[in-house]
């Protein structure tokens, strides 16, 4: 998978404040929504909420990937965020989240969709990557990180 094919500068947001999962998805509901044509913000967030309702997609290790079906036209998009401060985020290791990764898929993206989320998954298992995130103080810093190949 190739990132930089579903992110852009403008949908990557380096230590802005989280507030509380609710308002968080709100946040990234925002931002996709002001960045994509044609998609409103209420369509989004309850897209996002409605499936995080299934069951948190908190990885662990500070980790989120929210994501979710939507009429994307064909597209996968993503919104990539680090928050100032961790919030709690019901993930599977019951610790606070900093690094979010949220995606919207098309609605028909069966195999697709899983191959991104495992590819997304594996990346974000590699704490030098995660670390680099994390230091990114900067919305260009953070996408130059998320952009650039893994070692």
């Amino acid at each position: 998978m190739l990132i930089e094919s579903i992110l852009t500068l403008e949908r990557s947001k380096a230590n802005i404040e989280g507030g509380s999962k609710k308002r968080l998805i709100e946040t990234l509901a925002k931002i996709f929504a002001d960045n994509i044509e044609n998609f409103k913000v209420d369509d989004v967030y309850h897209s996002l909420i409605n499936r995080e309702k299934l069951g948190s997609t908190g990885l662990g290790g500070g980790i989120a990937i929210p994501h979710c079906r939507f009429e994307t036209k064909g597209e996968t998009y993503g919104v990539c965020v680090t928050l100032n401060q961790a919030i709690d985020f019901d993930a599977v290791d019951s610790k606070p989240v900093d690094i979010i990764f949220a995606m919207l898929v098309p609605e028909n993206a069966e195999k697709s969709h899983l191959e991104f989320l495992a590819s997304l998954a594996e990346i974000m298992q590699n704490q030098s990557f995660v670390e680099r995130m994390r230091a990114a103080k900067t919305d260009e810093d953070l996408f130059q990180v998320i952009t650039q190949k893994t070692g």
